[in-house]
């Protein structure tokens, strides 16, 4: 009963000054939409690696992805025991329009390519034509819908890594097994690529950037990785393997300094929204002086006057918490719908709620202590003599 008293009143203070509290509910919910929309930033790239199959390894140079593998290599690796099947991709690198106009483009084996990825869900008719047409190629439905395109259309690319003007035709557009499905992808045939490399780039002719091998035993993917390098261990190109999920990781990575400065500025933003709610703590309490004066005077107690102050305090955070969570999933999705070329998924996480619960908590208690201390310690003769 004494906890529900102390809240109702606290209640009825914070509503005592609308427009200051109001505004400051308003900028709780935001600094909390703010933590939550970075926090998901970040779980959406480290969500694309747990994405991978289990089963499914990836090889390359052990020097560096710069540096491509010979195609033999391939089949080496299909004899060895646990292998179900091996397929390749290099990365084209070409430039549809400009630059800003980005799509990932592989150069694969268009017979076993969608054999290791089942994932990628496309027409038996659509399949068997781009099989059959070395300049045809197979889009991701993301991509197909960005850009129009639709299947007998021709895409130019101006070439990077290989020079020249590319021209293809769309035989197939693939969609994903389920919405975690990455379908930005622009497949083209390996064999063609590599036909026109030996003409134009004859050192970079029978390579591929990667193998990418389907195990029949993830729990065994550490000792058919172990026998995949140590194949081609002491060679001109040796190799390593790894799960998808490693492989991606590794791209990740490459940016955990931007990673680590977002994660900062989530908690800086909620260090931030503390002080401003101190602030406003602060000035309601030196304008209750004499109320709480007068409290002590009736026989109230330095706890019940503490209470009062720190159950005002939380319960402006907590409303501001639950308005910037309600908030978080509606502008998660207008977020991920802005930028669906950078993410396969965003989530609102469950851990991200409750962080969110936990810094609104915090911002309550925090913000309230040191008004509550000095409100309890006030001398009733001098809290009484004070003016409003």
């Amino acid at each position: 009963m004494k906890a529900a008293y102390i809240f109702r009143l606290a209640s009825r203070n914070m509503w005592r000054s609308r427009l200051r509290s109001v505004l400051t509910i308003a900028g709780i919910a935001v600094a909390i939409i703010s933590f939550g929309l970075l926090r998901t930033v970040v779980d959406s790239w480290y969500a694309g690696a747990e994405l991978g199959a289990s089963g499914r390894l990836i090889t390359r140079n052990a020097a560096s992805l710069a540096f491509p593998l010979p195609l033999s290599y391939g089949e080496r690796i299909r004899r060895l025991q646990g292998i179900n099947a091996v397929t390749w991709a290099n990365w084209f690198g070409g430039i549809y329009i400009d630059e800003k106009h980005f799509f990932p483009q592989f150069a694969v084996d268009p017979e076993s390519y969608f054999k290791v990825y089942p994932e990628y869900v496309i027409d038996p008719t659509e399949l068997a034509a781009f099989q059959h047409d070395r300049r045809g190629v197979v889009v991701g439905s993301k991509t197909a819908n960005k850009y129009g395109w639709k299947v007998g259309d021709q895409v130019p690319l101006r070439g990077t890594i290989y020079p020249g003007t590319w021209s293809f035709t769309i035989r197939g557009i693939y969609h994903g097994r389920d919405d975690k499905v990455d379908t930005s992808q622009f497949l083209m045939h390996w064999a063609y690529v590599n036909e026109n490399i030996k003409a134009l780039v004859p050192s970079l002719a029978d390579r591929v950037g990667i193998f990418v091998i389907d195990s029949s035993n993830s729990a065994n993917a550490a000792i058919t990785s172990a026998s995949i390098d140590s194949l081609f261990r002491n060679s001109l190109s040796e190799t390593r393997t790894e799960t998808q999920k490693a492989f991606q990781l590794g791209f990740i990575s490459m940016v955990d300094t931007i990673l680590l400065a977002i994660q900062t500025v989530a908690y800086v933003v909620v260090l931030i929204i503390m002080a401003v709610m101190a602030n406003t703590m602060a000035m309601a309490a030196r304008e209750r002086t004499r109320e709480y004066a007068t409290l002590k005077a009736l026989g109230f107690s330095h706890a019940f006057v503490y209470s009062l102050i720190i159950g005002e305090s939380v319960t402006m955070a907590l409303l501001g918490g639950g308005l910037g969570i309600a908030l978080t999933f509606p502008l998660s999705k207008a977020f991920f719908s802005a930028t669906r070329d950078l993410f396969l998924v965003f989530e609102v996480m469950p851990m991200t709620i409750m962080l969110q619960v936990i810094a609104s908590l915090l911002i309550g208690i925090m913000a309230s202590l040191a008004p509550a201390i000095n409100s309890s310690r006030v001398r009733i003769v001098d809290g009484l003599r004070a003016v409003t």
